[in-house]
């Protein structure tokens, strides 16, 4: 049994738990049951639909340090070992308490603190500027992109094969979208130079149904929420445009040329690597007006240009075999 403790909700969002599902998952298929412990019911649901348990603490999922007195029994009382932490909202103390415990393996891409735990995961491709190495003698690291925890349905994908002419374009905003961008994105595009044009909202975003009413007449405009295969929406698609988190590392193993955005100070150090990087240009931060701008730009360069769009694709799928989540679950079982 693996034990995860992990939170969402509209001021997080989805990524944590979606990136701990997949973990999830591939402990599944290898013959593992996972146990999710949360602060509260909002990733219930989403845990059940793929057949796993919760435990809720019925704390705030804040303030990690006070729900320590609800844990620590749990952890006593089913005989827990190992426990895998995804969450921001870690304190020093909680850690450290919680090592005397149990085998604590986190999941980083912050480096907010020297993380008093057992072992640590971190696959942003950013990796290399936190330095772990030299900041963990004794903890077991688990770094780079082979680490990236992807639903199984990114297993191996094929090749992209890039059409000359870019026809369907997919826009994307994660769990949520506070700036609004898809609509933004929406009404400054030419939307007659696109045969399929589909926006997927994320689960918070409170302008799906708006976006619904205002496009209904629009035929090559389809406006989907949370969907369970956007991996599919992903392979058809020509050219993406997203924010900055975990998406563009599915969108890499789907070989989609992208165009990113960021509206979160955590999004950055993701999408500036990617750009220095050459494989997924930065339009800029979603609370500055010319970003949508440059998001328009961009797109018609990259229908414009099929060398770059196929530069990019080979680029984007040379980097990560979606494997991520099988060989962490592999980590955890061996530390």
């Amino acid at each position: 049994m693996i034990y995860i403790r992990t939170d969402m909700n509209s001021k997080i969002a989805t990524g944590h738990v979606m990136r701990c599902l997949a973990i999830a998952d591939a402990a599944k298929a290898l013959g593992e049951c996972t146990t999710f412990i949360l602060a509260d019911y909002q990733a219930c649901e989403l845990v059940a639909e793929k057949g796993h348990k919760a435990i809720v603490l019925e704390t705030q999922w804040d303030d990690m340090d006070n729900e320590l007195p609800k844990l620590l029994p749990i952890l006593k009382s089913k005989n827990i070992k190992k426990l895998l932490i995804d969450s921001y909202q870690v304190t020093e103390n909680y850690l450290k308490i919680l090592s005397s415990y149990v085998i604590t393996i986190y999941m980083d891409d912050k480096n907010s603190f020297v993380y008093p735990v057992h072992a640590l995961i971190c696959y942003a491709n950013y990796w290399k500027k936190f330095k772990y190495t030299s900041l963990y003698e004794k903890t077991k690291l688990f770094l780079g992109l082979e680490y990236v925890p992807l639903r199984k349905e990114f297993y191996n994908c094929r090749e992209k094969m890039i059409k000359k002419e870019a026809e369907e374009i997919l826009l994307l905003s994660g769990g949520t979208d506070p700036f609004g961008m898809l609509k933004n994105i929406l009404s400054a595009m030419d939307k007659s130079k696109y045969k399929k044009i589909n926006v997927i909202c994320g689960r918070y975003d409170s302008s799906y149904e708006i976006l619904q009413d205002q496009y209904k007449f629009f035929h090559n405009i389809h406006i989907y929420q949370a969907v369970t295969n956007i991996e599919d929406y992903m392979n058809t698609a020509d050219i993406a445009v997203s924010a900055g988190g975990s998406t563009l590392y599915e969108l890499c193993v789907c070989g989609t040329p992208t165009i990113s955005y960021s509206f979160a100070d955590n999004q950055l150090d993701n999408v500036y690597q990617f750009q220095k990087d050459g494989i997924i240009e930065y339009a800029g931060d979603a609370g500055q007006d010319k970003t949508v701008t440059k998001i328009i730009s961009l797109l018609d360069e990259y229908q414009r240009d099929v060398i770059l769009r196929t530069q990019r694709s080979k680029k984007m799928q040379a980097l990560i075999d979606g494997k991520g989540a099988s060989r962490i679950v592999k980590a955890i079982n061996e530390i």
